[in-house]
């Protein structure tokens, strides 16, 4: 009767926690269940950001703005790079704003596992929920960006700069969604990794900063030699970044339809991150 009774008691819990047993066992269901949660994490990331600091969320849009007067003062009035007859100030906003939010979604959930050891290993909830609501959290910060970049492109236009805006523009929503896309899958495998190898840490860091000079942010793809333009293309954010230029300036050097590529390869890389990621889940506590 007593083992009856402990049956009827398990058959009426919400959830039952057991452990993954494949790597494909990702229960992602969990995810919808946790919705509210990641919503409070949504918010916390966003805030905690700036959190004690003299400006604020003003710090979203000075960090733009002075990255593009740097890069648009050394760059372009320096250097002389070419930027495709565009005012050179709209050209690096435009890669900037693409480039910014890519960047701190892989380097955020780079360290999910080593900055949130304490509180997995105290309660249960999907881990899958830190890192999404870390690239929720980076799209309020875009949007921020976003808007400053608009504003910009209206002055330029208004202005009689040759910028126009295409129908590509209604790509934009596939373009936001392949970013997070590569963020969030290279960031979890990156996280992964660094629950056993502390230095990837340190080379995510300084790799992303040499992977921004692999993609047209400063440069249109134009200007490099014809025999070098394939390690460009190589690249899945190039295409990514060409269309933005080509939806809100009205030019680009790419085939949007190098698109398709960034799509397959940003599908893969968030495959492999999400069952490396639930593989790692069961054992990291022994390891960060």
């Amino acid at each position: 009767m007593a083992t009856q009774n402990i049956v009827d008691q398990q058959n009426t819990w919400d959830i039952v926690i057991r452990p993954q047993r494949a790597w494909w066992d990702v229960q992602l269901n969990d995810l919808w269940r946790y919705r509210d949660l990641i919503g409070i994490m949504v918010w916390r990331d966003f805030v905690a950001i700036y959190k004690q600091t003299i400006l604020g969320p003003v710090w979203h849009v000075l960090q733009p703005l002075l990255t593009t007067l740097v890069f648009t003062v050394i760059f372009g009035g320096i250097a002389k790079l070419p930027t495709d007859g565009l005012p050179p100030f709209i050209f690096y906003m435009a890669g900037n704003t693409v480039w910014a939010y890519f960047s701190i979604c892989l380097l955020s959930t780079s360290n999910t596992f080593t900055s949130n050891a304490g509180v997995f290993g105290k309660v249960y909830f999907p881990r899958l929920a830190v890192p999404i609501s870390i690239v929720i959290s980076n799209l309020i910060a875009f949007a921020i960006r976003f808007v400053l970049f608009i504003g910009f492109l209206a002055y330029f236009m208004l202005a009689g700069s040759p910028v126009k805006i295409t129908a590509w523009v209604f790509m934009l929503p596939v373009l936001i969604l392949l970013m997070a896309g590569l963020g969030l899958g290279g960031g979890i495998i990156i996280s992964s990794l660094t629950t056993k190898y502390r230095d990837l840490q340190h080379l995510a860091t300084f790799g992303i900063q040499l992977f921004m000079y692999a993609s047209p942010v400063i440069y249109p793809i134009s200007s490099v030699p014809q025999k070098w333009q394939w390690l460009l293309l190589a690249n899945p954010l190039t295409p990514i970044i060409e269309v933005f230029r080509l939806a809100f300036l009205g030019t680009s050097s790419v085939d949007p339809m190098y698109l398709l590529y960034s799509a397959g390869f940003a599908a893969l890389v968030l495959l492999v991150g999400v069952l490396i990621f639930n593989r790692v889940e069961k054992t990291f506590m022994d390891t960060v």
